[in-house]
C-alpha cells in the first residue's frame, strides 16, 4: 500500500465528510493505493456515526479507533502509527484546515528525495497573531535551539513519515509536538519541510488554549533530558552532585580554617554555628549528597529495565 493517513479528531463531525471526499479525490487523481485511519480521541458528537458511516461506504479505505474518553492527540498518533500499513504515513487534523491537496507532494518528498520525515510549514496563517501567531513563533525559536532541527513550524499537523519511523518512535504524554525529535534521536535524521497551505476552519472551535505553550516548554524540556541522560543518568546527577558537595565541603573547610586562624591570632571572631556561609555549605553538601543518591539509584533503575539494550538497528549482513 501506498499511503496511510493518520487523522486524530475530536468532536468533527461536520467536517470528516468533506476531509475524506478530498482525500479520496486527490488519491484517486494520482492513482495511490491507500488508507484513511480515524482515531476518534473520546468525542461527545456524532464522530464515531460518521465514521461508521464512511466505512460502510468506503469498507476498503477507511479504518477506525475509538478511545473511551479523551486521552490527547498524541496517544490518538501512536494508535493510528501502530496500525498504519502504508509506506509512507501522513498526518494531518481533521478540522480541514490542512489541505489534502499537499499529499502527492509530501509522497513524492519521502519516496523519491529519500527524506525520512518531511513536517509541513504554515508560512501564511489565518489564526490571530496574538494568541497563535506570536507564541507559536517564540516557540518554534525554542525548539530549534534545543532539537538542533532547523524547521519553522514543528507543531504542524501535516507531515509525512516513511513507516519505518513511525514504527519506531513512541509518541507519549503530549509529545506529539516534537516527533521530529523524537524521530532524531531514533536516528532518522534526513528530515525535511515543505512549505504548505494553511486554511481557515469551516467548523467548530480549536480544540487547544493557551496552555498549550506551557505544557509544550515543559515537554521539550523533558525530551531534551531523556535524550541526553535518559540512559545514563548518573552523567548528569551524579556530575552536578559532585560539583555541588565538593564547593560545599571546600566553604565548610574554609570556615573552619578562619575560625582557626583567628584562635590562633587571638582575633575576636563569632562562632562557626554563627556564621550563615557555614548553614550554606552544610545545606550544598546534602544536596550534592541527594543529586550523587539520586543518580545512582537512577542507574540502578535504567540497568534493570527491560528496554535497557533496545537498539534501533538498520542493516545486518
Amino acid at each position: 500500500m501506498n499511503i496511510s493517513v493518520v487523522i486524530p479528531l475530536y468532536n468533527e463531525a461536520e467536517s470528516l465528510p468533506k476531509l475524506y471526499e478530498w482525500i479520496e479525490r486527490v488519491m484517486n487523481e494520482n492513482k495511490f493505493s491507500f488508507e484513511v485511519i480515524f482515531v476518534d480521541d473520546g468525542s461527545t458528537d456524532d464522530s464515531w456515526a460518521v465514521i461508521e458511516g464512511l466505512q460502510t461506504k468506503s469498507p476498503d479505505n477507511i479504518r477506525g479507533i475509538k478511545f473511551r474518553h479523551n486521552y490527547g492527540k498524541s496517544p490518538a498518533l501512536h494508535c493510528g502509527f501502530q496500525e498504519a500499513i502504508g509506506d509512507v504515513v501522513i498526518t494531518m487534523d481533521a478540522d480541514l484546515q490542512d489541505s489534502p491537496d499537499e499529499i502527492p507532494e509530501l509522497y513524492s518528498m519521502i519516496v523519491n528525495d529519500n527524506y525520512d520525515l518531511v513536517s509541513g510549514w504554515k508560512r501564511k496563517r489565518y489564526d490571530s497573531k496574538l494568541t497563535k501567531n506570536l507564541p507559536s513563533k517564540l516557540y518554534n525559536a525554542t525548539a530549534r535551539m534545543v532539537t538542533g532541527i532547523r524547521l519553522h513550524d514543528m507543531n504542524c499537523g501535516l507531515k509525512a513519515y516513511r513507516n519505518e519511523v513511525v514504527k519506531n518512535i513512541e509518541v507519549f504524554g503530549d509529545t506529539h509536538r516534537y516527533i521530529p525529535y523524537l524521530a532524531k534521536n531514533a536516528g532518522f535524521t534526513r528530515i525535511g519541510e515543505k512549505v504548505v497551505k494553511h486554511r481557515k476552519r469551516e467548523f467548530g472551535e480549536s480544540k487547544f488554549g493557551m496552555n498549550r505553550f506551557v505544557n509544550g516548554y515543559l515537554d521539550l524540556i523533558t525530551l531534551w533530558f531523556l535524550s541526553k541522560f535518559g540512559k545514563k543518568p548518573m552523567h548528569f546527577f551524579g556530575l552536578w552532585g559532585s560539583l555541588m558537595f565538593i564547593l560545599g565541603f571546600i566553604a565548610v573547610v574554609a570556615v573552619g580554617v578562619n575560625k582557626l586562624l583567628a584562635l590562633y591570632k587571638h582575633i575576636p571572631e563569632r562562632l562557626v554555628t554563627d556564621n550563615p556561609y557555614f548553614y550554606l555549605s552544610l545545606v550544598a553538601m546534602i544536596l550534592g549528597t541527594l543529586l550523587f543518591l539520586t543518580g545512582f539509584l537512577g542507574e540502578l533503575i535504567t540497568r534493570n529495565a527491560p528496554e535497557r539494550n533496545d537498539y534501533n538497528i538498520e542493516k545486518k549482513i
